[in-house]
């Protein structure tokens, strides 16, 4: 792989991730998938956001932002369970991989496509953002912070649901696995679930050391309360580097 990947260049770097984006994400419309999941997580997300802003009357997006967590922990999951479990029922990665690029350009690709879909969701629920406006005037800055802290989490479980996938043939294995680490990962930092962890193990208060430690939620929250931190950053950054590099191992030891 490293031989390889010191051959080329920068420009043929981006070519080859491209070539495996462009190919990756016109499968999911092919196929119709890119169709269904997103209108149904517009329709799921936008029906939520309407129940909840005609309970409450506020010209703000909290509430969307809120329930986002869980709906990505279904949705996003179902993304990446075909991205590399697909290509080893069909046993099309070993060919995907003798094509002059190296798995870090797949991996890449791949993902690029994902988000591609993912960026597809967001897109859905901005006629909620014109609605607001057109009502009212809500803070735009802490919407477009409440967006990129969607952004970062959707990414991380992207990152995270493509390395499950590239573990197993198995569709269904990949998607539970996903969705398991992502539900953990949300569920750690509800503060129902924090109270009882620390009740069941009050020496270790486990609740508070997961939510501090590990959970997305303080993070994401941060966002959505307006707070772009370092420390958010370097979380969703640093994880979703993590999850892309053991993919890279992982089809880096498949070739062996």
């Amino acid at each position: 792989m490293n031989g390889t990947a010191t051959r080329l260049t920068a420009s043929e770097f981006v070519s080859g991730v491209r070539t495996i984006g462009g190919r990756e994400f016109a499968a999911t419309f092919d196929q119709g998938i890119a169709y269904v999941y997103t209108i149904a997580f517009a329709i799921l997300a936008n029906s939520i956001f309407m129940n909840e802003f005609f309970l409450a009357g506020r010209v703000e997006m909290r509430g969307f932002f809120d329930r986002l967590p869980l709906l990505f922990a279904v949705f996003l999951p179902a993304i990446t369970m075909r991205l590399w479990a697909e290509e080893r029922r069909q046993r099309t990665s070993e060919f995907l991989l003798t094509l002059p690029v190296v798995p870090l350009q797949a991996v890449l690709g791949k993902f690029c496509a994902a988000l591609g879909l993912f960026a597809l969701f967001l897109a859905s629920s901005f006629p909620i953002v014109i609605m607001l406006a057109a009502l009212g005037h809500p803070d735009f800055g802490l919407i477009l912070s409440g967006y990129i802290g969607a952004a970062c989490l959707g990414a991380l479980f992207l990152a995270f649901g493509m390395f499950f996938s590239s573990l197993s043939g198995d569709q269904i294995i990949a998607f539970v696995s996903s969705a398991l680490l992502a539900f953990f990962l949300v569920l750690t930092g509800n503060d129902k679930v924090v109270a009882v962890l620390d009740g069941l193990f009050p020496s270790l208060s486990l609740g508070t050391l997961l939510a501090q430690s590990i959970s997305v939620m303080p993070h994401f929250d941060a966002f959505v309360r307006g707070s772009i931190e370092l420390s958010s950053i370097f979380y969703f950054g640093g994880f979703i580097a993590l999850f892309l590099w053991l993919t890279v191992l992982v089809l880096d030891l498949s070739r062996q």
